[in-house]
């Protein structure tokens, strides 16, 4: 692992600043009906995917102002099993979701593109992994938005396209 003062945070805020043109080429024109098809009880519909996000957006966005006007800031955990609990995620629609979470990441770019190199060397302590740097959290964060990414393309191939690929299926197997 790097030296946190040498962990460029440039490329995980050039991808945070690529995820909300992401999303709405990919879910810009889709029914309803998709977006809020789950492939299992258990399991989250795309709607509720940016649900997430943009419930996410305000606690990554609130962490870094924390760390940028803290010294070593205490960070508690996401509680995102309350978060299901409540079913926090299935309320609302996809369209509106998106749109909150890209007005949102709008916002929050506009911070974190005003942010010296040398910030990502700023620490905060978190509740459950320990000291962490802002370039940690700024890594997971485009980390976060990949694996959701991923997610969403998931659910959108295994429903849409998968079943209607004929003899083809053999050569695919969606995990959404």
């Amino acid at each position: 692992m790097q030296p946190a003062s040498a962990i460029d945070i440039q490329p995980a805020i050039s991808l945070l600043g690529k995820t909300p043109q992401l999303l709405e080429t990919l879910l810009g024109d889709l029914a309803g009906e998709l977006l809020h098809w789950k492939p299992k009880p258990d399991r989250w519909s795309i709607s509720e995917v940016l649900s997430h996000l943009a419930a996410l957006e305000q606690v990554y966005a609130e962490r870094v102002l924390r760390i940028m006007a803290e010294h070593s800031p205490p960070l508690t955990k996401y509680d995102l099993d309350g978060a299901k609990a409540r079913e926090d995620y299935s309320r609302g629609a996809a369209g509106e979701h998106l749109a909150h979470f890209t007005r949102t990441r709008r916002s929050t770019l506009a911070m974190l593109t005003g942010l010296p190199a040398s910030a990502g060397a700023r620490t905060a302590v978190h509740s459950e992994l320990g000291t962490i740097t802002l370039a940690h959290l700024l890594n997971e964060w485009a980390n976060h938005d990949l694996g959701h990414l991923r997610q969403i393309a998931e659910l959108y191939r295994a429903h849409a396209f998968h079943p209607n690929s004929g003899l083809f299926m053999k050569y695919s197997n969606p995990q959404p």
